[in-house]
């Protein structure tokens, strides 16, 4: 171990999921090992599913696993060769009894793989799989955990979301895994998360006291997400982001408040994302008569997705309660006007440079949205407001920086 603390460090970043176009955990991991390899730091990282797709002298540790959530052979039947291994058992039987055991077994292979690597290290960063596994590997190394916001959250507005108790028991099933990640992150020296908003919210949620984080927003990669000067923004274009259909994201209230516009401009959606062909958000969009209002785009590079942020008049993010708030950076950062809900830590990361509005409430989600599209000279000063904020504010290099003085103060705490 590297016993001298102004020296570059050894760091491995442990991640159980983390694809980087699909969900903020693995936007943080790519950007994050990034940015502490670009800052003079060693970085290994060891994987689950699917390539977190990370740059090439980053290495990567792929941790094999049954994969049951790969959506190119959803819920398939293991093999009895794979069922030889305890740990595949588990995960097949999780996932059989509608949970989501990936947390817990991917702790377990990890300990597994660092068990006589450890010396290699002079810290371990789990991305919010909080498992035994890691609780283990914390007891023998300088470990730390960043906690993106508390899922509580997410669980309890799933569970709201449904009216048939057994559909309630679904939900709670599947984030049965919670109980795991309290017991977890309060064994931890130290948790790092990505706003003020999250640590508040983290430390009630999970009962951990407020002095034992540190909080490093998360940056906005501006080399991928920048303003297009040579296309032009089109009148009545609005635009969100939607990388997980769940009640989460407050897509809900965005389609009434189209609804509400629809009958009195040529308003038009684009969805970026998928949407479940059968799903709740689809057959609203039916309900509503609006289907011929919204476009979703499936999954796209990141050229046409800055495309799409260029043509725009508006980005509009209606989450019901973000720990961050990537989908208001991104926009900010390629200069786009933003309309974004107070969910959250939202507020912090859109600051004085976008409209806010109350989450759950569609109506004023409309009337801002109609304010905008009317002022257009009011929505581009936004728009360069929030391009400035990003670069000052919101960058991996910073992040970088902070995490690492979270390191140094966990390799401290281990002496």
């Amino acid at each position: 171990m590297n016993n001298h603390l102004d020296r570059p460090l050894k760091i491995c970043l442990l991640s159980y999921r983390s694809n980087p176009y699909c969900g903020g955990q693995g936007v943080y991991l790519k950007n994050l090992s990034r940015a502490l390899k670009d800052i003079g730091h060693h970085v290994e990282v060891v994987s689950g599913p699917p390539d977190p797709m990370l740059d090439a002298d980053i290495p990567v540790h792929r941790l094999a696993c049954l994969d049951l959530y790969n959506p190119e052979n959803l819920f398939r039947v293991p093999t009895l060769k794979e069922l030889t291994d305890p740990v595949n058992i588990m995960e097949w039987v999780g996932v059989s009894t509608m949970g989501f055991p990936e947390p817990f077994t991917f702790g377990i292979r990890a300990q597994q793989f660092l068990r006589t690597r450890m010396q290699r290290y002079d810290i371990v960063h789990d991305n919010q799989s909080l498992s035994y596994g890691i609780r283990s590997i914390a007891k023998k190394i300088p470990t730390v955990a960043t906690i993106h916001h508390p899922i509580t959250v997410d669980r309890d507005i799933a569970v709201r979301a449904v009216r048939p108790f057994w559909k309630k028991l679904k939900y709670l099933r599947w984030f049965s895994f919670i109980g795991m990640q309290k017991r977890v992150s309060r064994t931890l020296r130290r948790i790092i998360t990505v706003s003020e908003c999250a640590r508040e919210d983290i430390a009630r949620e999970f009962r951990i006291p407020g002095e034992r984080f540190s909080v490093v927003p998360n940056g906005i990669n501006t080399n991928l997400f920048y303003p297009l000067p040579g296309v032009r923004r089109e009148p009545d274009r609005i635009i969100v982001t939607n990388s997980s259909d769940v009640p989460l994201k407050g897509l809900y209230y965005l389609l009434h408040a189209v609804a509400e516009i629809a009958g009195k401009r040529p308003i038009r959606l684009i969805v970026v994302g998928t949407l479940k062909k059968n799903g709740g958000i689809t057959r609203l969009i039916r309900r509503l008569g609006i289907g011929d209002r919204i476009t979703h785009t499936g999954p796209i590079s990141n050229a046409a997705f800055v495309h799409q942020y260029a043509r725009a008049a508006v980005a509009v993010v209606s989450s019901i309660y973000e720990g961050f708030g990537l989908p208001a950076g991104e926009a900010m950062a390629c200069g786009v006007p933003v309309i974004s809900t107070t969910g959250g830590a939202l507020p912090e990361v859109v600051g004085d440079a976008g409209m806010l509005v109350p989450p759950k409430d569609h109506m004023a989600l409309a009337r801002a949205i109609t304010d905008m599209l009317d002022h257009p000279d009011r929505a581009k000063e936004l728009g360069r407001r929030g391009f400035r904020r990003i670069r000052r504010h919101f960058t991996w290099h910073q992040a970088a920086k902070m995490t690492v003085a979270a390191y140094r103060q966990v390799i401290h705490d281990y002496r």
